[in-house]
C-alpha cells in the first residue's frame, strides 16, 4: 500500500480547526467573525436585564410559542475568502415546534431561527455593523439590536447578501412593532 498525499490545509481551514480547538476561560465567548477570532469578556448586569426584559414580552406577547437560547453559537454564510462565521448571538429565538435547540453541538446552522437578539456592551461597533453583516448573510429574517450607547432598538428585517433591507428604530421608551411570528408591540419603557 502506498501512502496517499495529503493536501495542504487553505489558510481558511488552519483558521477554522484553530478556532473549533479553542478553550476559552469560563463565562468567555470565542467567535469566529468575518475571518477574525474574537473573544468577549462576560456581560455586565445591565446587558443581561435587556435581555431577560425581551426574553419575557416573547414568552407573553408572542402569537406563536417560541424557544429561547442565549447559549447556541450559530454557523453563518462566509465572508468573501473567510470560513463560516461561527458567531454567539446575545440571544436566539426560533418557533419551540422546531426544537432547534436539541442536541450537544454547541454550534447550529441559523435555517429555522426566527429573530437574533444582540444588546451592545464591549464591542458595540461589532453589534452594529459586522455582526448584522454576519446575520444577513445567513438569511435570519429579523435581527433586534438594543444599542445602550445611543438609547435606542432598532429591528433590521428582509435579509438580503450581505445587508438588511429594512430598518426601523426608536429610542428607549418607545413601543416597537414585532412582524409574524411574534405580532406583537415590544414595550422597551423598562429600558430607560
Amino acid at each position: 500500500m502506498t501512502a496517499m498525499a495529503h493536501e495542504p490545509l487553505t489558510q481558511e481551514e488552519v483558521l477554522l480547526e484553530g478556532f473549533l480547538a479553542l478553550d476559552t476561560p469560563e463565562g468567555f465567548r470565542a467567535e469566529l467573525v468575518e475571518g477574525e477570532i474574537v473573544v468577549a469578556p462576560p456581560p455586565d448586569g445591565d446587558h443581561e436585564d435587556y435581555i431577560e426584559l425581551i426574553v419575557q414580552q416573547v414568552y407573553r406577547r408572542s402569537r406563536t410559542d417560541m424557544q429561547f437560547s442565549g447559549n447556541k453559537g450559530l454557523k453563518l454564510g462566509k465572508a468573501e475568502g473567510c470560513p463560516k462565521d461561527h458567531v454567539i448571538p446575545d440571544g436566539t429565538f426560533a418557533l419551540r415546534s422546531l426544537r432547534l435547540y436539541r442536541g450537544a453541538d454547541p454550534w447550529m446552522p441559523c435555517q429555522g431561527v426566527s429573530m437574533v437578539l444582540e444588546v451592545t456592551s464591549t464591542r458595540p461597533k461589532a453589534d452594529r455593523e459586522v455582526k448584522r453583516r454576519c446575520y444577513a448573510r445567513g438569511g435570519v429574517p429579523l435581527y433586534l439590536l438594543v444599542d445602550r450607547d445611543t438609547p435606542e432598538v432598532t429591528l433590521l428585517s428582509d435579509p438580503r447578501e450581505d445587508e438588511y433591507r429594512q430598518h426601523c428604530t426608536v429610542p428607549f421608551g418607545k413601543p416597537l412593532a414585532l412582524p409574524e411570528p411574534f405580532a406583537f408591540d415590544l414595550d422597551t419603557a423598562d429600558f430607560l
